[in-house]
């Protein structure tokens, strides 16, 4: 590899990886802030969530990883010529190829590593998430101890302990149970204890009574010297881990097994994931194409409009948004599979075309021109406001 390859390797790759940390923590932030309920709603530790949040990264970065290498091409490329760096190698006779092998092989490495995320770390990682929320809803009896607090068990039935008593015993007991419709049931106990009755596990509370009110407003009161709640119907069906198409591994989905139900009620599902797997990968190379495409000629930024890193991000997302809607239309008509294929594929065969023929992919024109004038605006926006903020300020400033 040459000295100026080389170089341009060091620098995208620096931003690269700039890139995709910053753009991984954001869009991991985003995924991780809803789970948040398994903390403040289910009682489990800060570790369990810790866990939770760690094993969502690997279904991100297959989808962060190509607009890294967008944004880095483009940034890359934009500077080296505003800095006529571009323009000086052209001029010392280097080639096109020159500019293009190092971006290329920087988007190869970058496809290679989504491609071993994808189909080798991210179902086993999303096997173990579900595992570990199928438990953290099934832990019933870290959920009830903790004091003072309402816990949801389940739809519509709400638990709340008043304090923890010597002997693993609960006092203030008090049970919400909506599930049954137009009949509301209030449980109150003034003790209890979770006991163990062969498989199944059952609340035990004594001293109490039942309030039964119905929707015509009828009110009924039943008090009880002990009352068995059972729980294990919760605990069995919480503790089920059920495994979607995106959790399976790769191995699984090329062969299913025949008595899979998920499998039965829609196979279609499993060859659109399948399908996806197989093309998710490649959009590191496409982007890095259409980021060369955008900025890769050294007389495309000042002649550009608009700015290139904004051009190729714009694109970027328009074809990602293609290969989406196509990869969930896949879940329902076959037929779509085919664009999930050729969405990755023609516009990378779209990006070579102004690359080999040495034309600038733009946005256009009425394109750019919105873009340009909606920036206008904002500036001149922020310039009133800053303005005017500054001239309240003035009298302030000479009366001191």
């Amino acid at each position: 590899m040459k000295v100026v390859e080389r170089y341009i390797m060091r620098r995208t790759f620096a931003v690269f990886m700039a890139a995709l940390v910053w753009t991984l923590v954001i869009a991991w932030t985003t995924q991780v802030l809803p789970r948040i309920n398994l903390v403040t709603d289910n009682g489990q530790s800060a570790l369990t969530f810790l866990k939770v949040a760690t094993l969502i990264l690997p279904s991100i970065i297959p989808i962060v990883v190509p607009f890294a290498v967008a944004v880095a091409v483009a940034l890359t490329l934009s500077t080296m010529n505003s800095d006529s760096e571009l323009a000086v190698s052209n001029a010392a006779g280097a080639s096109r190829w020159t500019i293009v092998r190092p971006i290329l092989l920087l988007a190869l490495v970058a496809a290679m590593f989504s491609f071993v995320i994808d189909n080798g770390i991210n179902p086993y990682a999303r096997q173990k998430n579900r595992q570990l929320m199928a438990e953290s809803r099934a832990d019933l009896l870290s959920l009830v101890i903790q004091e003072g607090t309402f816990r949801k068990i389940d739809d519509g039935l709400f638990l709340q302990v008043g304090e923890r008593l010597p002997d693993n015993r609960l006092g203030g007991i008090f049970v919400a149970d909506s599930r049954e419709e137009g009949v509301n049931l209030v449980y109150y106990a003034k003790s209890g204890a979770i006991v163990q009755r062969g498989d199944e596990k059952v609340l035990m509370m004594n001293d109490g009574v039942i309030h039964r009110k119905t929707m015509t407003g009828d009110l009924s009161v039943i008090r009880f010297t002990s009352y068995a709640f059972d729980l294990s119907a919760f605990m069995s069906a919480a503790s089920e881990v059920t495994l979607m198409p995106e959790d399976r591994t790769t191995q699984y989905l090329l062969n299913p097994d025949p008595n899979d139900k998920a499998f039965q009620q829609n196979p279609n599902e499993y060859r659109a994931e399948l399908n996806q797997r197989f093309t998710e990968w490649t959009y590191s190379l496409v982007f890095a194409l259409i980021a060369l495409a955008v900025a890769g000629d050294a007389r495309s930024h000042r002649e550009a409009r608009v700015h290139p890193l904004i051009t190729a991000i714009g694109i970027s997302l328009f074809v990602r948004w293609l290969g989406f809607f196509a990869a969930g239309k896949a879940d329902t008509v076959p037929q779509y599979a085919y664009m999930v294929y050729g969405v990755p594929i023609v516009s990378a065969a779209i990006a070579i075309w102004f690359i080999v023929t040495s034309r600038t992919m733009e946005l256009p024109m009425s394109w750019a021109d919105r873009m340009t004038n909606l920036a206008g605006r904002v500036a001149e926006f922020w310039n009133a406001i800053r303005l005017r903020v500054l001239g309240r300020g003035a009298p302030g400033r000479e009366v001191g």
